[in-house]
Protein backbone atom coordinates (compact mmCIF):
# COMPACT_ATOMS: atom_id res chain seq x y z
CA UNK A 1 0.00 0.00 0.00
CA UNK A 2 1.26 3.44 -0.89
CA UNK A 3 1.91 6.01 1.82
CA UNK A 4 -0.78 8.36 0.55
CA UNK A 5 -3.32 5.51 0.46
CA UNK A 6 -2.47 4.64 4.02
CA UNK A 7 -2.88 8.23 5.11
CA UNK A 8 -6.22 8.46 3.37
CA UNK A 9 -7.47 5.29 5.00
CA UNK A 10 -6.51 6.62 8.41
CA UNK A 11 -8.74 9.62 7.83
CA UNK A 12 -11.74 7.91 6.32
CA UNK A 13 -12.06 4.93 8.69
CA UNK A 14 -11.46 6.61 11.99
CA UNK A 15 -12.87 4.57 14.86
CA UNK A 16 -13.78 5.10 18.46
CA UNK A 17 -13.69 2.46 21.21
CA UNK A 18 -16.88 0.59 21.99
CA UNK A 19 -17.94 -1.60 24.85
CA UNK A 20 -15.76 -4.69 25.16
CA UNK A 21 -12.81 -3.00 23.46
CA UNK A 22 -14.15 -3.55 19.92
CA UNK A 23 -13.84 -0.59 17.53
CA UNK A 24 -16.84 1.02 15.87
CA UNK A 25 -17.01 3.62 13.08
CA UNK A 26 -17.03 7.23 14.22
CA UNK A 27 -20.35 8.91 13.49
CA UNK A 28 -18.88 12.31 12.67
CA UNK A 29 -18.53 11.65 8.92
CA UNK A 30 -22.13 10.41 8.64
CA UNK A 31 -23.81 13.29 10.43
CA UNK A 32 -23.00 16.08 7.91
CA UNK A 33 -24.17 13.87 5.01
CA UNK A 34 -27.48 13.13 6.72
CA UNK A 35 -27.98 16.75 7.68
CA UNK A 36 -27.09 17.94 4.18
CA UNK A 37 -29.53 15.49 2.60
CA UNK A 38 -32.33 16.64 4.91
CA UNK A 39 -31.59 20.30 4.17
CA UNK A 40 -31.56 19.73 0.41
CA UNK A 41 -34.79 17.73 0.61
CA UNK A 42 -36.40 20.56 2.57
CA UNK A 43 -35.36 22.94 -0.20
CA UNK A 44 -36.93 20.71 -2.85
CA UNK A 45 -40.20 20.53 -0.90
CA UNK A 46 -40.36 24.32 -0.56
CA UNK A 47 -39.68 24.77 -4.29
CA UNK A 48 -42.36 22.24 -5.22
CA UNK A 49 -44.98 24.40 -3.48
CA UNK A 50 -43.99 27.58 -5.32
CA UNK A 51 -46.43 27.20 -8.23
CA UNK A 52 -49.49 26.36 -6.07
CA UNK A 53 -48.57 29.25 -3.75
CA UNK A 54 -48.30 31.58 -6.75
CA UNK A 55 -51.80 30.58 -7.84
CA UNK A 56 -53.04 31.37 -4.34
CA UNK A 57 -51.19 34.70 -4.38
CA UNK A 58 -52.89 35.65 -7.65
CA UNK A 59 -56.24 35.52 -5.83
CA UNK A 60 -55.26 38.72 -3.99
CA UNK A 61 -52.61 40.40 -6.13
CA UNK A 62 -51.97 41.10 -9.77
CA UNK A 63 -48.99 39.34 -11.38
CA UNK A 64 -46.75 42.40 -11.31
CA UNK A 65 -47.67 43.25 -7.71
CA UNK A 66 -47.08 39.68 -6.57
CA UNK A 67 -43.63 39.48 -8.14
CA UNK A 68 -42.61 42.91 -6.84
CA UNK A 69 -43.81 42.19 -3.30
CA UNK A 70 -42.16 38.76 -3.42
CA UNK A 71 -38.79 40.28 -4.28
CA UNK A 72 -39.23 43.11 -1.78
CA UNK A 73 -39.98 40.87 1.19
CA UNK A 74 -37.27 38.36 0.29
CA UNK A 75 -34.73 41.16 -0.14
CA UNK A 76 -35.63 42.58 3.28
CA UNK A 77 -35.11 39.18 4.90
CA UNK A 78 -31.83 38.58 3.06
CA UNK A 79 -30.57 42.07 3.86
CA UNK A 80 -31.26 41.51 7.55
CA UNK A 81 -29.37 38.21 7.49
CA UNK A 82 -26.38 39.76 5.72
CA UNK A 83 -26.31 42.58 8.27
CA UNK A 84 -26.53 40.24 11.26
CA UNK A 85 -23.76 38.07 9.81
CA UNK A 86 -21.70 41.19 9.01
CA UNK A 87 -20.94 39.94 5.53
CA UNK A 88 -18.58 42.10 3.51
CA UNK A 89 -19.52 43.44 0.10
CA UNK A 90 -18.57 41.12 -2.79
CA UNK A 91 -15.56 42.00 -4.91
CA UNK A 92 -16.19 44.33 -7.83
CA UNK A 93 -15.63 41.61 -10.43
CA UNK A 94 -18.51 39.56 -9.01
CA UNK A 95 -21.25 42.16 -9.39
CA UNK A 96 -21.87 41.43 -13.08
CA UNK A 97 -22.46 37.76 -12.29
CA UNK A 98 -24.74 38.71 -9.39
CA UNK A 99 -26.73 40.87 -11.81
CA UNK A 100 -27.28 37.81 -14.03
CA UNK A 101 -28.45 35.83 -11.01
CA UNK A 102 -30.79 38.66 -10.02
CA UNK A 103 -32.21 39.05 -13.50
CA UNK A 104 -32.69 35.32 -14.05
CA UNK A 105 -33.60 33.80 -10.69
CA UNK A 106 -35.00 36.71 -8.66
CA UNK A 107 -36.87 38.68 -11.35
CA UNK A 108 -37.13 36.80 -14.65
CA UNK A 109 -38.22 33.34 -13.50
CA UNK A 110 -40.80 34.49 -10.91
CA UNK A 111 -42.28 37.07 -13.30
CA UNK A 112 -42.53 34.79 -16.34
CA UNK A 113 -43.92 31.83 -14.39
CA UNK A 114 -46.44 34.08 -12.64
CA UNK A 115 -47.63 35.40 -16.00
CA UNK A 116 -47.81 31.83 -17.31
CA UNK A 117 -49.88 30.61 -14.37
CA UNK A 118 -52.67 33.02 -15.26
CA UNK A 119 -53.56 30.70 -18.14
CA UNK A 120 -51.64 27.47 -17.46
CA UNK A 121 -52.37 24.94 -14.73
CA UNK A 122 -49.70 24.23 -12.15
CA UNK A 123 -49.50 20.60 -13.28
CA UNK A 124 -48.81 21.70 -16.84
CA UNK A 125 -46.21 24.24 -15.69
CA UNK A 126 -44.54 21.67 -13.43
CA UNK A 127 -43.88 19.30 -16.32
CA UNK A 128 -42.49 22.07 -18.53
CA UNK A 129 -40.22 23.38 -15.78
CA UNK A 130 -39.05 19.80 -15.26
CA UNK A 131 -36.78 20.58 -18.19
CA UNK A 132 -34.88 23.17 -16.13
CA UNK A 133 -31.99 20.85 -15.08
CA UNK A 134 -31.34 19.98 -18.73
CA UNK A 135 -31.54 23.62 -19.80
CA UNK A 136 -29.10 24.52 -17.05
CA UNK A 137 -26.72 21.81 -18.28
CA UNK A 138 -26.67 23.40 -21.74
CA UNK A 139 -25.95 26.84 -20.33
CA UNK A 140 -23.29 25.45 -18.01
CA UNK A 141 -21.57 23.65 -20.88
CA UNK A 142 -21.49 26.82 -22.95
CA UNK A 143 -20.33 28.96 -20.02
CA UNK A 144 -17.64 26.65 -18.61
CA UNK A 145 -16.54 24.77 -21.73
CA UNK A 146 -17.06 21.39 -20.03
CA UNK A 147 -18.44 18.91 -22.58
CA UNK A 148 -20.53 16.02 -21.16
CA UNK A 149 -20.50 12.69 -23.07
CA UNK A 150 -22.85 11.91 -25.95
CA UNK A 151 -25.07 9.75 -23.75
CA UNK A 152 -25.79 12.82 -21.64
CA UNK A 153 -26.95 14.86 -24.61
CA UNK A 154 -28.98 11.96 -26.02
CA UNK A 155 -30.96 11.79 -22.79
CA UNK A 156 -31.24 15.59 -22.71
CA UNK A 157 -32.68 15.71 -26.24
CA UNK A 158 -35.11 12.91 -25.36
CA UNK A 159 -36.31 14.86 -22.33
CA UNK A 160 -36.75 17.99 -24.42
CA UNK A 161 -38.77 16.03 -26.99
CA UNK A 162 -41.08 14.70 -24.27
CA UNK A 163 -41.68 18.18 -22.85
CA UNK A 164 -42.32 19.78 -26.25
CA UNK A 165 -44.68 16.98 -27.30
CA UNK A 166 -46.59 17.32 -24.02
CA UNK A 167 -46.97 21.08 -24.23
CA UNK A 168 -48.07 21.02 -27.87
CA UNK A 169 -50.60 18.24 -27.19
CA UNK A 170 -52.05 20.05 -24.17
CA UNK A 171 -52.27 23.32 -26.12
CA UNK A 172 -54.37 21.83 -28.92
CA UNK A 173 -51.53 21.46 -31.40
CA UNK A 174 -49.85 24.83 -30.86
CA UNK A 175 -47.89 26.54 -28.12
CA UNK A 176 -49.93 28.91 -25.98
CA UNK A 177 -48.86 32.24 -24.51
CA UNK A 178 -48.39 30.50 -21.18
CA UNK A 179 -45.96 28.05 -22.78
CA UNK A 180 -43.97 30.89 -24.27
CA UNK A 181 -43.64 32.44 -20.81
CA UNK A 182 -42.62 29.07 -19.32
CA UNK A 183 -39.92 28.39 -21.91
CA UNK A 184 -38.65 31.94 -21.45
CA UNK A 185 -38.52 31.27 -17.71
CA UNK A 186 -36.41 28.17 -18.36
CA UNK A 187 -33.85 30.18 -20.30
CA UNK A 188 -33.42 33.05 -17.83
CA UNK A 189 -33.43 30.75 -14.79
CA UNK A 190 -30.86 28.43 -16.37
CA UNK A 191 -28.61 31.42 -17.01
CA UNK A 192 -29.05 32.57 -13.42
CA UNK A 193 -28.37 29.09 -12.00
CA UNK A 194 -25.26 28.71 -14.15
CA UNK A 195 -23.82 32.04 -13.07
CA UNK A 196 -24.83 31.44 -9.48
CA UNK A 197 -23.08 28.08 -9.50
CA UNK A 198 -19.92 29.75 -10.75
CA UNK A 199 -20.09 32.42 -8.04
CA UNK A 200 -20.80 29.80 -5.36
CA UNK A 201 -17.22 28.60 -5.81
CA UNK A 202 -15.89 31.89 -4.43
CA UNK A 203 -18.61 32.75 -1.86
CA UNK A 204 -21.28 30.80 0.06
CA UNK A 205 -24.35 30.07 -2.04
CA UNK A 206 -26.74 31.81 0.34
CA UNK A 207 -24.69 34.98 0.01
CA UNK A 208 -24.98 34.75 -3.78
CA UNK A 209 -28.76 34.70 -3.42
CA UNK A 210 -28.71 37.40 -0.74
CA UNK A 211 -26.67 39.88 -2.75
CA UNK A 212 -28.72 39.16 -5.87
CA UNK A 213 -31.85 40.02 -3.90
CA UNK A 214 -30.24 43.21 -2.60
CA UNK A 215 -29.49 44.21 -6.19
CA UNK A 216 -33.19 43.99 -7.03
CA UNK A 217 -34.30 46.01 -4.00
CA UNK A 218 -34.59 49.41 -5.80
CA UNK A 219 -36.51 47.78 -8.66
CA UNK A 220 -38.72 45.90 -6.19
CA UNK A 221 -39.54 49.11 -4.32
CA UNK A 222 -40.41 51.01 -7.48
CA UNK A 223 -42.30 48.07 -8.95
CA UNK A 224 -44.36 47.62 -5.78
CA UNK A 225 -45.30 51.29 -5.66
CA UNK A 226 -46.41 51.36 -9.30
CA UNK A 227 -48.04 47.93 -9.49
CA UNK A 228 -50.17 48.41 -6.39
CA UNK A 229 -51.62 51.57 -7.96
CA UNK A 230 -52.68 49.91 -11.21
CA UNK A 231 -53.52 46.41 -9.96
CA UNK A 232 -56.36 46.09 -7.45
CA UNK A 233 -55.71 44.16 -4.25
CA UNK A 234 -58.37 41.80 -2.88
CA UNK A 235 -56.94 40.30 0.29
CA UNK A 236 -57.90 36.69 0.99
CA UNK A 237 -56.41 34.08 3.29
CA UNK A 238 -55.09 32.14 0.31
CA UNK A 239 -53.61 35.27 -1.22
CA UNK A 240 -51.71 36.25 1.92
CA UNK A 241 -50.44 32.71 2.52
CA UNK A 242 -49.34 32.48 -1.09
CA UNK A 243 -47.39 35.74 -0.91
CA UNK A 244 -45.71 34.79 2.37
CA UNK A 245 -44.73 31.39 1.02
CA UNK A 246 -43.20 32.52 -2.29
CA UNK A 247 -41.25 35.34 -0.63
CA UNK A 248 -40.24 34.09 2.82
CA UNK A 249 -40.10 30.36 2.11
CA UNK A 250 -39.46 29.70 -1.60
CA UNK A 251 -37.18 32.65 -2.30
CA UNK A 252 -35.52 33.10 1.10
CA UNK A 253 -35.63 29.98 3.30
CA UNK A 254 -35.80 27.51 0.42
CA UNK A 255 -32.69 28.84 -1.29
CA UNK A 256 -30.89 29.10 2.04
CA UNK A 257 -31.40 25.45 3.04
CA UNK A 258 -30.86 24.31 -0.55
CA UNK A 259 -27.41 25.89 -0.77
CA UNK A 260 -26.50 24.69 2.73
CA UNK A 261 -27.46 21.16 1.70
CA UNK A 262 -25.44 21.39 -1.51
CA UNK A 263 -22.42 22.56 0.44
CA UNK A 264 -22.55 19.48 2.67
CA UNK A 265 -23.42 16.69 0.20
CA UNK A 266 -22.24 18.17 -3.09
CA UNK A 267 -24.01 19.58 -6.13
CA UNK A 268 -24.39 16.21 -7.90
CA UNK A 269 -26.20 14.46 -5.04
CA UNK A 270 -28.38 17.49 -4.32
CA UNK A 271 -29.41 17.85 -7.97
CA UNK A 272 -30.64 14.25 -7.98
CA UNK A 273 -32.94 15.07 -5.08
CA UNK A 274 -34.45 17.90 -7.12
CA UNK A 275 -35.63 15.41 -9.74
CA UNK A 276 -38.65 14.76 -7.49
CA UNK A 277 -39.80 18.39 -7.69
CA UNK A 278 -42.17 18.14 -10.72
CA UNK A 279 -43.96 15.13 -9.28
CA UNK A 280 -44.29 16.85 -5.90
CA UNK A 281 -45.81 19.89 -7.63
CA UNK A 282 -48.33 17.64 -9.38
CA UNK A 283 -49.24 16.23 -5.96
CA UNK A 284 -49.74 19.67 -4.43
CA UNK A 285 -51.75 20.97 -7.40
CA UNK A 286 -54.16 18.06 -7.04
CA UNK A 287 -54.65 18.25 -3.26
CA UNK A 288 -54.38 22.02 -2.70
CA UNK A 289 -55.91 23.42 -5.87
CA UNK A 290 -58.29 20.59 -6.83
CA UNK A 291 -56.82 20.60 -10.32
CA UNK A 292 -57.79 17.81 -12.65
CA UNK A 293 -54.34 16.57 -13.57
CA UNK A 294 -54.25 15.35 -17.17
CA UNK A 295 -53.41 11.69 -17.54
CA UNK A 296 -50.45 12.61 -19.73
CA UNK A 297 -48.97 14.98 -17.12
CA UNK A 298 -47.59 12.41 -14.64
CA UNK A 299 -46.48 10.17 -17.52
CA UNK A 300 -44.60 13.07 -19.10
CA UNK A 301 -43.14 14.07 -15.73
CA UNK A 302 -41.85 10.55 -15.08
CA UNK A 303 -40.39 10.35 -18.58
CA UNK A 304 -38.58 13.65 -18.04
CA UNK A 305 -37.24 12.45 -14.68
CA UNK A 306 -35.95 9.26 -16.29
CA UNK A 307 -34.14 11.29 -18.94
CA UNK A 308 -32.63 13.59 -16.32
CA UNK A 309 -31.52 10.58 -14.26
CA UNK A 310 -29.79 9.19 -17.34
CA UNK A 311 -27.94 12.48 -17.80
CA UNK A 312 -26.75 12.29 -14.20
CA UNK A 313 -25.51 8.74 -14.70
CA UNK A 314 -23.79 9.60 -17.99
CA UNK A 315 -22.03 12.51 -16.33
CA UNK A 316 -20.72 10.27 -13.56
CA UNK A 317 -19.48 7.52 -15.88
CA UNK A 318 -17.23 9.95 -17.67
CA UNK A 319 -15.41 11.06 -14.49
Amino acid sequence: MRAEDSATSQVTIAVEPAEGGLPRPAPFARRPARRGTLLALLGVVTFSLTFPSTVWGLESFGPWSLVALRSLLAAALSGGLLLVARVRLPAREHWAGLAVVAGGVVVGFPLLTTLALRTSTTSHAAVVVGLLPLTTAVFSSLRTGIRPPRAFWAAAVAGAAVVIAFTVAQSGGALSAGDVFLFGALLVCAAGYTEGGRLAKVMPGWQVTGWALILTLPLALAGTAVALVYEPVRLTAHGVVGLVWVSAVSTFLGLYVWYRGMAEIGVARASQLQLAQPLLTLFWSFFLLDEQVAAAAPVAAVAVLVCIALTQRAGRTRS
